[in-house]
Formats: structure tokens, sequence, C-alpha cells
């Protein structure tokens, strides 16, 4: 029996679409070390809301050190004397980093009290508040990111330069590599039917099919330099909220909110139904859709639908410091932004490393 190929059912054009997709702001200043201990890369959850203060669970700010969000809430669903699958987070953070996030737990027989300071290998309770019901997955507001790249040779002015490109234009939304898989080995899997992927695979096969017509959709708005603007046609979107609307024609007003970072054109979060979009965005779609078809008929075959995201990032609060020969990144995401988003566009490094 012959070896299958080693992403079957895709050219291998769109692969490189989904893992190394054009950068929008040229080459990158230089190159740099990232990771090299797990405190260059940290992140803090920002919730946008408010503990209620009583209820039936608890909220549980946790600084983890070089774990994975799963193990965490593993551990603390032992020490609550629950089901794994009682404990809520928000997102899954990075492992090889140092992240402040939130969980929940029932209440239990340990109130807030009891539970602050408690900790494991790798992780500390850092705070502890009552709240009304459990914490569902993307129930935060986004991440501030701080992030320190080791040996970065370049001069203070082109960092300056390229930084605030961004600040003014934001970045391309991609997905990053980690979506795909160690070396892309989730998208290996997207040629079979959803029914005959193990229950372990199936959400990270899923997500990569999705991810990957995402990126090949904003890769190809990347070369034509459409990626930061809006065409009539394309579906838009308001900077972090889910509210979308349709684009009949660009006016003046519309320009100044595109380059005011409010609003921002969208991609195809790939299911069942017809993409919204129309004219050239709709035909750049449905042309990628009809090339990347096996990945389009799993998701709409294990009953997903069409959704969207945002093909532009903006990232605000950027900043940066000198420390010897490194240089430190400090910037904010709305929630389910990839920072690999924004490293591409300054360094080369291996920043593929986010869960």
């Amino acid at each position: 029996m012959s070896e299958p190929r080693p992403y079957e059912g895709i050219d291998e054009e769109w692969v490189r679409a989904a893992l190394a997709p054009p950068r929008a702001h040229g080459e990158p200043l230089g190159c740099g070390r990232l990771r090299v201990e797990p405190e260059d890369f940290l992140v803090e959850e920002d919730l946008g809301f408010s503990p209620s203060g009583s209820g039936s669970h608890i909220l549980l700010k946790v600084r983890k050190r070089n774990a994975n969000t799963p193990w965490v809430a593993r551990q603390l669903a032992a020490l609550a004397g629950c089901a794994p699958a009682d404990v809520g987070y928000a997102g899954l953070k990075d492992r090889r980093a140092v992240a402040v996030q939130w969980f929940s737990v029932p209440a239990g027989s340990h109130g807030p009290d009891g539970w602050r300071g408690r900790a494991g290998p790798e992780f500390e309770v850092l705070e502890a508040h009552a709240h009304a019901r459990k914490l569902p997955r993307g129930a935060l507001a986004g991440n501030r990111f701080t992030i320190r790249i080791r040996d970065l040779a370049v001069s203070d002015a082109l960092l300056d330069d390229r930084l605030q490109v961004i600040r003014t234009r934001g970045v391309p939304n991609y997905f990053g590599p980690q979506r795909f898989g160690r070396d892309g080995s989730n998208l290996r899997r997207l040629s079979g039917e959803p029914a005959r992927l193990r229950p372990a695979e199936r959400g990270f096969v899923l997500s990569a099919a999705r991810s990957l017509v995402f990126n090949a959709v904003l890769a190809e708005r990347v070369r034509d330099g459409t990626w930061d603007r809006l065409e009539p046609g394309d579906i838009a979107n308001l900077d972090g909220r889910g509210s979308i609307f349709p684009v009949d024609a660009v006016d003046p007003e519309l320009m100044g909110r595109i380059e005011r970072l409010e609003v921002h054109p969208t991609g195809p979060l790939w299911g069942r139904g017809e993409p919204r979009t129309t004219g050239r965005p709709g035909e750049l779609e449905a042309r990628i859709a009809a090339a990347l078809e096996a990945p389009c008929r799993l998701v709409e075959q294990a009953g997903m639908r069409q959704e969207r995201r945002s093909l532009r990032l903006a990232v605000s609060e950027l900043h940066w410091s000198r420390t010897g020969a490194d240089r430190v990144l400090s910037f904010r995401l709305t929630r389910g932004a990839f920072a690999t988003a924004v490293l591409r566009e300054i360094v080369a490094a291996n920043v593929g490393e986010e869960e």
C-alpha cells in the first residue's frame, strides 16, 4: 500500500498560504530569539467585566508557567473535587509562556478565601471571587502581551518606523501556524469524513480546515493590497465586536472609519450556507473554496455554519523598550487574535508556539 501524500487532497500552494502567508509590511527587520525562557512571553487576559460577587461559581485568576490551559483546568478540578468539564475558561493560552488567565470552578465547599494562594506545579491562584455562572469560552475582551525578543539587531529608527506602520494600518489577522499542528499535521486529516475523526482530534482538525480557507483568502487579499480596504460586495465588521454589515458602496465616511481602524473587511470561517459576500470579494472566496473542496466539505459535513472573521487586526497600546541587546514589545489584541500575526511583521523568528 502506497504512502499517502503529505497533505492528501490539498494543493501544496494552499498549505504554504496557511503556514507561511505573505507579509503586509515588507520583510522582517531582523532575526531574533523568542521564548528562550517562559518569562520571555507574558500574556494576561482582560475579561472586560467584573465578577458578579455572588453565585454558585468562583472565578479564579491564575498565573501559570510553562503549562497548557487544559492541564491547569484538570489540576483545579482535582482541587475543587469536580469533573474537569465543570471547570470553565475563556480561552487557551500559550504553554511556553507565563500566562495570567481566568478559570471558574463550582463553589462547592471552598469559598473564595479558601482558594486564594492555592498553588500546584507551575500554577498559582492569584485572586478568587464569587460569580454567578461558569466561565464560557470566548468570554473575554482581549489579551495583553509583553514579549522579549532576544538579540534583535535592528536600529531604533527602523523599529520605530515599523511599529508606527502597524499602529496606523494594523496587521493581517492570520491564524497562527499552531492552528495547523506541528509541521501542519492537522492538515493531513482533511480529506476524510467527520465521523471518522477520533474525538480527541475532531476539534483540532475542523479548526485547521476553517483556518486554512480563511488564511488562503487573506493571503490573496494581502497580495492584491485589499486586506485593509473595503470593496463593494465585502462584509465588514466593527473592531473588537461580532457585528457585521454588507458594503454596497465605499463612501468617504466609511473610508474614514477604515483609516481609523474602526471597521475591517472580513473573510470566511467556512461552513454550511453561502457566504454573504458578492462582487469581487465573493468571486475570490468562491474560487478559493472550489480549490479547497476537501476542507470545505469536511466542515460542512460536520454541521458548522458560515461565520465571518476580520481580515485585519488592530494592534493597540503598542510600545517597545530595550534591555541590553534585547527588545521588549508590549501590545493589546482583541480576543481570538494571535500574537504571531504581529511578531511576523517585525522579526524573523520561530513564532509558532501558541495554543
